[in-house]
């Protein structure tokens, strides 16, 4: 039997307690001591492939693009269920470069999940850019996904709303967190886990990229101004703080 083909790009992030730093020279992010997931959205998709997998047959591989220290979060989404993972052995520099590592291997497949953006740059652009390098269809914000035939069904958010698409193969998805709803999350079982580590990956060099940015510098946001507090029945200091001080009237 030919199952469907599903390829689900998986990105690794900080989790959101892990401290932020840069390295001295300001031009590069300091992983010690941080602690990297699996990027939410990313998760999301491969869970809904999973599902897919389970309703009606599916061959799911996993890509990433990103050096051997990512490994770790990679095989721990291997260990949830999916066939096949590769990995493009390269630093990602933007969505771009991304997208452009991405485009060889998605090339094969008839439904490619990313997720909606990363948690980390929130850039959301390289599902998009991959699906105009392959000239796929795109559809983005999905929160539901389906399939029938050779059709996808898709539900994606706008403001106020939603709107209801369907979509020919091959497509290019952009997936929200949302799909899954809380309950559904899953988490890798102990057999899944050690299947994982010794489960193939495939490695794949980088392909030479039309462009490649340079950083110049990076930089945390500035932090917030002290908020001063004046009760409500202390109108003469506030008239001074507004008056006299900031001289706002």
């Amino acid at each position: 039997m030919n199952f469907m083909k599903i390829l689900v790009c998986i990105n690794q992030v900080p989790d959101t307690t892990s401290q932020i730093n840069f390295t001295a020279d300001h031009k590069a992010f300091d992983p010690s001591g941080v602690q990297f997931v699996i990027n939410p959205s990313d998760e999301a998709a491969l869970i809904r492939a999973l599902q897919l997998k389970e309703q009606r047959g599916a061959h799911i591989t996993l890509v990433h693009v990103g050096l051997s220290d990512s490994e770790p979060v990679l095989r721990k989404a291997f260990a949830l269920g999916a066939d096949e993972m590769i990995r493009v052995e390269t630093t990602p520099m933007d969505g771009f470069f991304v997208a452009q590592q991405l485009a060889p291997i998605a090339k094969d497949y008839e439904v490619v999940f990313c997720g909606r953006e990363s948690l980390d740059y929130n850039g959301g652009m390289v599902g998009g850019m991959l699906a105009s390098l392959l000239d796929f269809n795109f559809v983005d914000d999905v929160i539901a996904f389906s399939l029938e035939g050779a059709i996808a069904k898709i539900t994606r958010a706008i403001d106020g709303g939603k709107e209801l698409l369907e979509s020919p193969l091959p497509v290019v998805v952009g997936i929200q967190k949302e799909i899954i709803p809380e309950e559904e999350i899953r988490i890798p079982s102990m057999k899944g886990i050690m299947m994982a580590r010794k489960a193939p990956l495939q490695i794949i060099s980088p392909i030479e990229a039309t462009t490649q940015p340079a950083i110049d510098s990076l930089e945390k946001p500035k932090g917030k101004a002290p908020i001063k507090m004046i009760s409500p029945d202390n109108l003469d200091e506030l008239i001074e703080e507004l008056h006299d001080k900031r001289k706002l009237f």
